[in-house]
């Protein structure tokens, strides 16, 4: 006997509820989860929410509900193929001669093998749907910038985006200017099911009010001074796909509600038209303002509000997350390296100083240093006496290590790894190890004590071996857990990684 695979899902549509109980008998025997819809609106719900193998299409006794439901499915025919049931035969030619994903008609009282081979063709066809939409997904993801760090603030984001992305829910996505907030919207629209359309961003605050619904929503020929041609709106050039209205809190009321409207009835109007035309656009939205504050104040109307944040995702301030410092650096770096943009390197005490920095830019002022340092130093090694002054910390400001403007156009060789030993010091690294209730390492007398003979002394290879060797004190006196290793040696965690790597200390 031929059964589907499991947790296959069935949506079945029909209003006779004693119908809908014998086939949902019927389907979990053949081994599918059944999804039920007796409204349009269930029936619409359904497909922006879920992902089905087939639709299993019955009957409203309502005739115009009935021609409703065929259009509302005649949107997704290039997800789902449908199979007739409880319905005149001749029904199947008239549905399948407009839409194509009609493919087979069941007679009532439903028999085993006619539904497992109706339903077998349905699978095949989501199946090779989903691989072709997977691959397209797969190619957009790879060309899109990646939500980078992993602080648990960031693993959060990213596990929300995961289970928001396949719904068609609305998302607000919240956070200070630089955070990333595209960046989101874009992955959010690489895993939903529309990826294979088109992702269109517009940035509400950069375009002047009285354009904007013409912006959005797009002109007819004649509609105002200077339309000398008809233009579609961001709303037709996003259908099927994803909107992204970014900076939404600097829209003004008037044009509020005219999205509110679009946002509720999912139809308009070009400027100049009265011709309605459908919108089947997933909207996300993006401010760094605080839109409740702004409701209070009059200038953000609430029932936008609430219909936009459906899911919110707010994103941190790096300042909130420095931890993921280092593996911002290194991923603009190769950012700019796939790019042949250049390339350039920072010693541990440069990258040291930027963790401690407070970013008030946030992502977007770390991607501009990054290109920065690499048209200064091309190819060169960056310490932390060639950073600017402001990204220092307050412990180095003013002392022999702060920024030279000489060095800005000088070269970075690497003799500036001299420098790593100095930014190891307490003068530097302080600020990170100042909870620490652990007991400082014991500097014996051997480990200072210094001989210099006729041949002279290699200081840089001495203070190397002095540092291997506290270093491994250090873990040795705390088990291994570099952690705890970085508080006794007052330096951050990442940087004794960094130099457990240059020395090739096994922990």
């Amino acid at each position: 006997m031929t059964t589907a695979a499991p947790h296959s899902k069935i949506l079945l549509v029909e209003d006779d509820t004693q119908i809908f109980n014998e086939i949902k008998s019927l389907m979990s025997f053949l081994g599918h989860e059944t999804a039920y819809a007796s409204t349009l609106d269930e029936l619409k719900a359904n497909l922006n929410q879920h992902d089905f193998t087939a639709i299993l299409l019955g009957r409203f006794h309502d005739l115009s509900a009935q021609k409703q439901a065929v259009s509302v499915i005649d949107e997704y025919k290039d997800r789902y193929q449908v199979v007739l049931f409880n319905q005149p035969a001749e029904n199947f030619e008239k549905y399948h001669s407009q839409n194509p994903s009609v493919i087979a008609h069941l007679d009532m009282p439903l028999t085993h093998q006619p539904v497992v081979d109706a339903l077998a063709r349905a699978k095949e066809f989501h199946d090779k749907t989903r691989e072709e939409g997977s691959a397209a997904c797969r190619e957009m993801l790879d060309n899109i910038p990646k939500l980078v760090g992993q602080s648990a603030a960031m693993q959060y984001v990213r596990t929300m985006i995961e289970q928001v992305a396949r719904t068609d829910a609305s998302v607000l996505i919240l956070g200070e200017s630089g955070t990333g907030k595209e960046v989101v919207a874009r992955n959010v629209h690489a895993l939903s099911n529309r990826c294979k359309h088109s992702f269109v961003p517009v940035n509400c605050g950069a375009i002047p009010g009285d354009l904007l619904e013409s912006e959005l929503f797009g002109h007819e020929k004649g509609a105002f001074t200077g339309a000398i041609s008809s233009r579609q709106g961001r709303f037709e050039l996003a259908e099927e796909g994803t909107l992204f209205l970014d900076e939404i809190g600097d829209m003004s009321l008037p044009m509020q509600v005219k999205l509110l409207r679009v946002l509720q009835e999912r139809t308009f109007e070009r400027v100049g038209s009265n011709k309605s035309i459908n919108a089947d656009v997933r909207i996300l939205a993006a401010t760094h303002r605080n839109l409740e504050q702004q409701i209070g104040d009059g200038k953000f109307r609430e029932d936008l509000f609430y219909r936009l944040n459906v899911f919110p995702i707010e994103l941190p301030a790096l300042r909130e997350r420095l931890d993921d410092v280092p593996y911002l650096l290194q991923n603009q770096i190769e950012k700019l390296e796939r790019e042949k943009r250049g390339s350039v390197r920072l010693t541990a005490a440069a990258t040291e100083a930027l963790c401690q920095y407070r970013w008030p830019g946030n992502v977007r002022e770390l991607a501009n240093l990054v290109e920065r340092l690499t048209i200064l130093f091309p190819g060169g090694v960056v310490d932390i006496k060639n950073l600017p002054p402001k990204y220092l910390p307050a412990t180095v400001k003013g002392s022999k290590a702060a920024f030279n403007p000489s060095l800005m156009f000088g070269n970075c060789d690497e003799d500036d790894e001299d420098e790593e030993i100095i930014a190891a010091q307490p003068s530097v690294a302080t600020a990170a190890a100042t909870e620490s209730p652990l007991p400082m390492v014991a500097v014996t007398e051997s480990a200072t004590e210094l001989e210099i003979t006729a041949d002279g002394l290699n200081l840089k290879e001495h203070l190397a071996q002095m540092e291997i060797k506290l270093i491994k004190q250090a873990l040795d006196n705390t088990d291994g857990v570099v952690a705890h290793a970085a508080k006794l040696l007052q330096m951050r965690r990442t940087t004794l990684v960094e130099k457990l790597k240059k020395y090739g200390i096994n922990n």
